[in-house]
């Protein structure tokens, strides 16, 4: 038997890859393409139907997504009244993939404007209770150009 060196870090993973808990991850993979163009991976279900593990791509980072399990204490943001996580995601065009999130279900929490910062930014909640944003860096901001320019709006110290 020919064995091949296991790589510690996979190739497609990074360092940091999100794993959501989601009611109906099989939607939420339907949903994440239609939105960002994810391109599924993989899907590990369980004799019941539910997503006990499944991976898709977004650009090029993986996201990872489970069923809600209650029974095993995995529950969603929907089941948890809300999330306290923001998904960030770096696109080329925040406008068109923004207007894509929105046209597949999402819904707009932060309209897009150009920021302090120098991205053209803005946030949507998923169908499934999570929270993205999203951005496209329009201008270089030097960090104390953004301190000045917090400042100016009355932003607390």
């Amino acid at each position: 038997m020919t064995t091949t060196p296991v790589k510690p870090i996979p190739d497609g993973m990074h360092s940091l890859t999100p794993h959501l808990v989601c009611a109906g991850a099989a939607q939420a993979i339907d949903f994440y393409k239609a939105a960002f163009g994810a391109v599924e991976h993989m899907r590990l279900p369980t004799a019941h139907g539910k997503l006990m593990h499944a991976a898709v791509q977004i650009g090029n980072s993986m996201l990872m997504l489970v069923d809600e399990m209650p029974e095993w204490g995995c529950l969603g943001p929907q089941a948890l009244s809300r999330s306290p996580v923001t998904i960030h995601l770096q696109v080329e065009n925040v406008d068109a993939v923004f207007a894509q999130a929105v046209a597949a279900g999402a819904s707009v929490t932060m309209p897009i404007a150009d920021m302090f910062w120098g991205d053209r930014y803005g946030q949507v909640r998923d169908p499934f209770g999570h929270n993205w944003s999203i951005a496209t860096h329009t201008r270089n901001v030097s960090p104390a150009e953004m301190v000045k320019a917090m400042a100016s709006m009355g932003a607390p110290a």
